[in-house]
């Protein structure tokens, strides 16, 4: 979110690097997202339900390469914007997973 939000405030679009850490976050989110499941499949139950955490485990995995898909459509400043906004809402979603999981 900072990096692109770096970008936006210098007037650049998305650029080939920022699709690379794009890349790299999404991969992490897709780890999480097996993570997750396998605890499930296994027997352990978050604190607040399980539809709940499936439902934010997949939001958190679509997030940024939905924001870079739109980056895609913007080719300026505001694509940046648009990334770093969905880079915002991954941390947001990260944290209500812990609290749903019960952390």
């Amino acid at each position: 979110a900072a990096w692109c939000g770096w970008a936006a405030y210098r007037d650049q679009p998305t650029k080939d690097w920022h699709f690379i850490g794009m890349a790299v976050v999404s991969v992490l989110a897709l780890i999480q997202l097996i993570a997750g499941i396998v605890l499930l499949a296994r027997g352990e139950e978050p604190e607040q339900g399980t539809t709940i955490f499936v439902a934010y485990l997949l939001g958190a995995f679509a997030c940024v390469p939905a924001a870079g898909f739109m980056s895609l459509a913007e080719r300026t400043r505001w694509g940046s914007v648009t990334v770093a906004a969905g880079g915002v809402v991954l941390a947001v979603l990260e944290v209500r997973l812990f609290d749903i999981w019960g952390g």
